[in-house]
């Protein structure tokens, strides 16, 4: 059975504190992981979370603030110490290439795994594998940003009345389906479109059509909600979204499942983020990330 989960590592803004880690978020895509902004104190994170370096095949960096890349340096290290059996691939904006070279090589180790810089430039597809498609979408933050979005190739649901009206059963509907035709009746006639999941990973950025495009249909999206809405203004000016733009753009976006996340060290109560994404008109499954957490992405 595959298992799809978003596993959080670390949910502060550039301050940490006492309850929350500099970011840190891994993606379990069935047998795959891609783990997206791995923040100081990532390693210790993956420890708690019972996270292996052995499940990371992908890292997803979005831009280079400390509290979203500091952690690269002990990952990929890590990475190598454990000589993970499979290559893994970078991806990161390209104009910060000089910044993952020195934390890529920040101290002496040896490498003893495959790891391939694939530095993101423009928007569009980075990746496509049977699991997933991965796309790139510009943010507008002080510094270049990119947001990340995994697109499972869409399938096909068996319809069981469809199949009886046929008479077709038994060994018959496992070969229909890899056939695509039996006795005349095409897997079309017995079937319907099951389209597939959608993630999308939005971190420091101010409203813009990244964000949007990023957003638009997505089983699950994790999104900044630095401030609150009473600070819009000092978001704005600093590059970032609150919980009422974040919960919106999800309520637009047809968003099943919104996870609000990387919040500002000034605010002590988290339930007011979720009431100002309520407020806001967002009425699907809410998360307001806590650092450990499991969250599972919605069921197909």
């Amino acid at each position: 059975m595959s298992l799809r989960e978003l596993v959080v590592l670390g949910t502060a803004s550039q301050v940490p504190t006492r309850h929350r880690n500099h970011n840190g978020y891994l993606l379990r895509w069935d047998g795959q992981g891609v783990l997206f902004d791995p923040g100081e104190g990532t390693q210790r994170q993956m420890l708690r979370a019972g996270v292996a370096a052995h499940d990371i095949d992908r890292i997803c960096i979005t831009h280079f603030h400390g509290d979203h890349s500091l952690g690269l340096a002990g990952v990929i290290q890590r990475i190598n110490l454990d000589q993970v059996p499979h290559p893994v691939t970078a991806h990161y904006p390209a104009s910060g290439q000089r910044f993952f070279e020195r934390l890529r090589y920040a101290t002496a180790y040896r490498e003893t795994v495959k790891l391939t810089e694939a530095p993101v430039a423009v928007d569009g597809i980075l990746a496509a594998t049977e699991a997933y498609t991965l796309d790139a979408y510009k943010l507008s933050h002080p510094v270049e940003s990119y947001g990340y979005r995994l697109t499972e190739p869409d399938g096909r649901r068996i319809l069981p009345e469809r199949l009886a009206a046929h008479g077709i059963k038994g060994p018959d509907v496992g070969l229909i389906q890899r056939e695509g035709v039996l006795n005349g009746v095409t897997l079309e006639e017995v079937s319907e479109v099951r389209r597939g999941q959608r993630f999308a990973f939005v971190m420091d950025t101010r409203l813009c059509d990244g964000v949007h495009a990023l957003a638009e249909g997505a089983d699950m999206l994790v999104i900044e909600s630095t401030f609150l809405d009473e600070d819009v203004r000092l978001a704005a000016d600093h590059g970032h979204l609150t919980a009422g733009q974040a919960a919106a753009v999800a309520r637009d976006a047809g968003v099943r499942h919104l996870v609000l996340t990387h919040f500002s060290q000034r605010y002590s109560d988290p339930a007011e983020f979720e009431r100002q994404a309520r407020a806001a008109g967002f009425d699907g499954e809410l998360s307001i990330a806590q650092d450990l957490m499991r969250v599972p992405l919605p069921k197909r």
